[in-house]
C-alpha cells in the first residue's frame, strides 16, 4: 500500500507522527509577510495557545528549526565552560555531543540504554563540581524511558548556579509537563512528535535565570540568541523568517488540543501507552517472547521500545508491519537489530491503536 492511498490512523512512527488531515490542510492558506500586521495578529494568538498547552506564564520561543537547534541554543546560552549530561540514550547523547561540539567542557552521567536516571545518584556528582548547566532528555524517543525530570530538577536547583535544560522532544504533549513548577530552565520539544504537527518548527520555554544567563552567554552565536527570540517576541515576531505555513498548522492544532484539554491529552497517552505494554503481557502470555525495554514506573506515554520476539529481528517486526499497511518504528542506533518502537502518539486514538496491536499479533505469533 503507497502512503498515498494509506487510511489515517495507520502510521504509528514515533516521530514525524502522522499529522491530522485539517492541521495539514492549514498550509494550504496563502504566504503572508513574515513583517506585515497579518503575521503579528498570527503570532499573538499562537502566543496565548502555547502558554496554555505549555503550562507556563513565560514566552513560548517559536523557532524555524528541528528541535536539534534548540538543544544547541540550550547549551549555548546556558553555557560558559562547563556542562552537565545525563545520558541514557541516543537523543541524551546527541544534547552532550552538541556541547561539545560548540565548545564546552562536557562530563556525563551514564546509565545503560533502557535505564532512567537516579537523581541521588546525579546529586552527588554535583557534589564532586560545578557545572553552568544540566541537559537531559525527558522521554528517551530511542528507549522509551521517561526520566523523572521534576525529581532532577529538583536535586539540580539545589546548586544555585547551575541551570536545568531539558529536551522534552518526545515528551511534550504525551506526559505531563509544567516548566515553571518543575523549575526547569529550559524546556525544548519540537512540532512533529506528540505536538502532531509537520516538521519545520520547534519550540521552547526559558526561565527568568536561563534569560540572564542568556545575557552574558559568551557562545551564543546570533541564529539561537534568545534574547534576539524575547525581543522579537514583545514585538510579536520572529527574528528571522519563521516556516509560515507551518505556523498556519500550529494555529489549527493549538485549537484541536485546547479543545480536548491538555491534561485529557495526557490522559490519553496513558491509556494508549498502558494498552501497550497489556498486549505485551499477553503475547508473553501466549508464549512469545518479548519485553518492554523502560522499566516499569519509567515509561514513556509516548514511545514504547519492545525487544523483538526470539527467531526475528527488529527489522523483520517493521517490515511485516509494513507489508500490511501499517507503519511502526525500528529500534533507533545500536538496538536497530534487537528492538521496534511504537509512536502511540500525538492524534492517535486508542481503537486505532488496537489495530495496530491485532496487526503486530499476525505479525510476531
Amino acid at each position: 500500500m503507497s502512503n498515498d492511498t494509506r487510511p489515517f490512523g495507520r502510521f504509528f512512527l514515533p516521530g514525524p507522527t502522522e499529522v491530522h488531515p485539517d492541521v495539514l490542510a492549514a498550509q494550504d492558506r496563502p504566504i503572508i509577510s513574515h513583517r506585515g500586521p497579518e503575521v503579528k495578529a498570527l503570532m499573538k494568538e499562537l502566543q496565548a495557545g502555547l502558554e496554555v498547552v505549555f503550562c507556563t506564564s513565560r514566552p513560548v520561543f517559536i523557532s524555524t528549526s528541528s528541535a536539534t537547534g534548540l538543544m544547541e541554543a540550550a547549551v549555548r546560552n546556558a553555557g560558559r565552560t562547563r556542562i552537565l549530561s545525563l545520558v541514557n540514550g541516543a537523543f541524551s547523547q546527541r544534547f552532550a555531543d552538541i556541547a561539545r561540539s560548540c565548545g564546552f567542557e562536557v562530563d556525563t552521567v551514564d546509565v545503560a540504554w533502557g535505564e532512567a536516571h537516579d537523581p541521588e545518584q546525579v546529586a552527588e556528582r554535583l557534589e564532586r563540581g560545578s557545572y553552568d548547566a544540566v541537559t537531559m532528555a525527558h522521554s528517551e524517543t530511542s528507549t522509551g524511558v521517561l526520566n523523572d525530570v521534576r525529581a532532577l530538577a529538583e536535586v539540580i536547583r539545589r546548586h544555585e548556579d547551575t541551570l536545568v535544560l531539558v529536551d522534552s522532544v518526545s515528551g511534550f504533549g504525551a506526559a505531563e509537563l509544567r516548566p515553571d513548577d518543575w523549575g526547569i530552565d529550559f524546556l525544548l520539544t519540537g512540532s512533529q512528535k506528540a505536538f502532531a504537527l509537520p516538521p519545520g518548527l520547534a519550540f521552547g520555554v526559558a526561565s527568568e535565570r536561563m534569560m540572564a544567563r542568556s545575557a552574558v552567554a559568551p557562545r551564543k552565536g546570533y541564529y539561537f540568541d534568545l534574547e534576539s527570540f524575547a525581543k522579537s517576541q514583545e514585538k510579536n515576531q520572529s527574528p528571522s523568517t519563521p516556516a509560515i505555513s507551518v505556523l498556519y498548522s500550529t494555529q489549527v492544532q493549538l485549537e484541536r488540543m485546547k479543545a480536548e484539554g491538555i491534561e485529557a491529552r495526557w490522559k490519553r497517552h496513558t491509556e494508549m501507552a498502558d494498552a501497550t505494554y497489556a498486549w505485551v503481557d499477553a503475547m508473553i502470555e501466549r508464549g512469545v517472547e518479548m519485553k518492554i525495554l523502560a522499566p516499569e514506573g519509567y515509561r514513556s506515554p509516548g514511545v514504547t521500545a519492545i525487544t523483538a520476539p526470539e527467531g526475528m529481528t527488529g527489522p523483520d517486526v517493521t517490515s511485516g508491519v509494513t507489508e500490511r499497511g501499517w507503519v511502526i518504528g525500528g529500534g533507533y542506533g545500536k538496538l536497530k537489530e534487537s528492538t521496534f518502537r511504537i509512536g502511540h502518539m500525538g492524534d492517535h486514538t486508542l481503537d486505532e491503536l488496537n489495530g495496530l496491536l491485532d496487526v503486530l499479533t499476525e505479525v510476531v505469533s
